[in-house]
């Protein structure tokens, strides 16, 4: 199963750096004191928001970008107003890496988004020193403990946690983590097929007072709409924004008319 061999090199990537490391970067995080574009601001805003991703390959596309100019991409999407970006930081089968989102968070005027397979804090402490405004956390793989703590840890860094959910009963769990954020997947982690209707159809278990944002399976501007009337506040759009050969123009018509 994918996800099982993602969180296998994710937890064996946080074990190759020393224990004393990690304690170091968690202690450097809880210091800083330099602001972050706020990732829940950019949810606030009306109408549905685009957060467009940047990456170079997945499990089930292999590689999506042979020419990977991330900075020019990351521009791109500045430059048509687009409202975040998500960043690919899964080195073994995205092909990412956390520079990329160090040069971007650095480089752009948009809130940025760790994307990656966090199993442990030193990983959301990495995005902080890196200059994330968010964190992506995926309920499927951590306990319930885990989540509360990694949730009230991003908090405490300053940092926005997009709660990853693919089921009822796992809003459920994210809702009673504390998530503020929680993202809908269209994709099912374990066998990545891809359902739109999944997201439309989980809307309305997550309570008022959270943000909620769909990823995954979005591909027209009739989808954007759906997603805008079911009262989504962001969409989460990565190939077809990476495949697209004019990426000004791919942002322009998916967001056409839902814009509030």
């Amino acid at each position: 199963m994918i996800l099982d061999q993602l969180v296998q090199a994710s937890q064996q990537r946080v074990q190759k750096v020393p224990v004393r490391e990690r304690v170091k970067r968690i202690q450097q995080a809880r210091k800083m004191t330099t602001p972050v574009l706020s990732f829940e601001a950019m949810l606030a805003q009306p109408g549905l928001q685009l957060i467009g991703e940047v990456k170079r390959a997945s499990p089930s596309k292999g590689l999506i970008a042979a020419e990977f100019d991330y900075l020019q991409i990351a521009q791109d999407y500045v430059a048509a107003g687009i409202d975040a970006i998500s960043v690919l930081t899964e080195p073994r089968y995205f092909k990412g890496q956390l520079s990329y989102l160090q040069a971007i968070a650095q480089t752009v005027s948009v809130p940025t988004l760790r994307k990656d397979f966090i199993v442990a804090a030193s990983q959301i402490a990495s995005a902080r020193i890196a200059g994330a405004s968010a964190v992506l956390l995926i309920v499927a793989i951590l306990t319930p403990v885990q989540l509360q703590a990694f949730i009230t840890l991003a908090h405490e860094l300053n940092l926005s946690a997009l709660v990853e959910v693919h089921t009822t009963a796992e809003i459920k769990q994210a809702v009673a983590a504390g998530a503020r954020i929680i993202g809908i997947n269209n994709r099912n982690l374990k066998d990545s097929s891809v359902n739109f209707a999944t997201s439309c159809q989980l809307r309305q278990a997550v309570p008022a007072e959270c943000y909620v944002v769909a990823e995954s399976g979005i591909q027209t501007a009739t989808q954007a709409q759906q997603l805008a009337a079911a009262g989504f506040d962001a969409m989460l759009v990565g190939e077809t924004l990476m495949r697209a050969p004019d990426k000004g123009q791919a942002v322009m018509q998916l967001r056409a008319g839902v814009r509030g």
